[in-house]
């Protein structure tokens, strides 16, 4: 687990307990332009062939002084060392900076960047921000994307959510401006709009939304999870999680149904616990009790 402002890794235990195991360094989430003042260590995606001796990777998202970058650190089971940054160069902007990584059922890594409030880079091609990334564990461009370099998907804002469902098809929630967050399923080489559309539109080239929502009813999704191919989705000024099953097609959403809302205050983090029918849900900003806390979720 990764504490946003503290740039602290946690790691939870079964029973409920946490330990520290470290920090990442060079995190730097305050800053006195307020254009830049909301980042911190964001994301975390640990090697899926970590073992603690011959693979110690676990790879994070974080911001730093004069931008956003992926890093990599090592994890023997105690606690963590090293530094290496597999990409630099993306730009930080306020609360859009992405932030999500995780691997893919093809075992390249995913990175969702935001537009760093530079809305034309969500269109450029040639720029890592408003994007999806795909890349290998060293920071190159993985093997099969559609432009000959890291982008996987592009014309997106701020995207903080990835997941893959039973069929692997890659689905990502997007927050837009003041009128529709989205929900997208992402397919590669597909514009995803921004900022031309904001939520469904016309425009040709454009890939419309599979679910939208607006930011005052129950909208700013966070972060994506798959279970059994329903999608769940954390939501912060909804403060609520949602429940979307992906339909008999695979490509589209059936009826929504909310839980959880005011009772957390913002929800931000939401993960399939391993060989379970559960949920991790963490809270963000929680105004009920004025903790953070970490909940796991029985799905019936």
């Amino acid at each position: 687990m990764t504490e946003r402002y503290t740039s602290a890794v946690w790691l939870l235990k079964p029973d409920g307990s946490r330990k520290k195991v470290g920090t990442v360094p060079n995190t730097v989430a305050a800053d006195p332009d307020p254009a830049m003042a909301d980042g911190g260590l964001l994301g975390v995606a640990v090697s899926p062939t970590w073992n603690g001796t011959t693979d110690k990777d676990v790879f994070f998202v974080h911001t730093v002084a004069d931008g956003t970058r992926v890093v990599k650190m090592r994890f023997d089971g105690t606690s963590l060392s090293g530094y290496t940054v597999v990409i630099s160069g993306i730009k930080r902007g306020g609360d859009h900076n992405g932030g999500t990584i995780a691997f893919g059922p093809d075992g390249y890594l995913y990175v969702t960047t935001g537009d760093g409030h530079d809305n034309k880079a969500a269109q450029d091609k040639n720029s890592l921000n408003g994007k999806i990334l795909r890349i290998t564990k060293s920071g190159a461009a993985a093997p099969g994307n559609p432009f000959g370099n890291r982008v996987y998907s592009l014309g997106l804002r701020n995207p903080e959510g990835l997941a893959w469902d039973s069929r692997g098809r890659l689905w990502a929630a997007d927050i837009g401006r003041t009128a529709w967050d989205e929900l997208n399923l992402i397919e590669k080489g597909r514009n995803y709009g921004w900022p031309t559309c904001e939520g469904t539109c016309s425009t040709p080239g454009m890939t419309n939304p599979k679910m939208v929502w607006k930011p005052a009813e129950g909208g700013v999704p966070a972060q994506v999870a798959i279970v059994n191919d329903v999608l769940y989705v954390s939501t912060l000024l909804g403060k609520r999680l949602w429940r979307l099953p992906i339909d008999a097609s695979g490509t589209g959403i059936g009826p929504a149904t909310s839980y959880y809302q005011g009772t957390y205050g913002r929800l931000r983090a939401v993960a399939k616990v391993p060989g379970a029918d559960q949920l991790w849900l963490g809270s963000s900003g929680n105004t009920g009790t004025n903790k953070d806390v970490i909940l796991k979720v029985t799905i019936g």
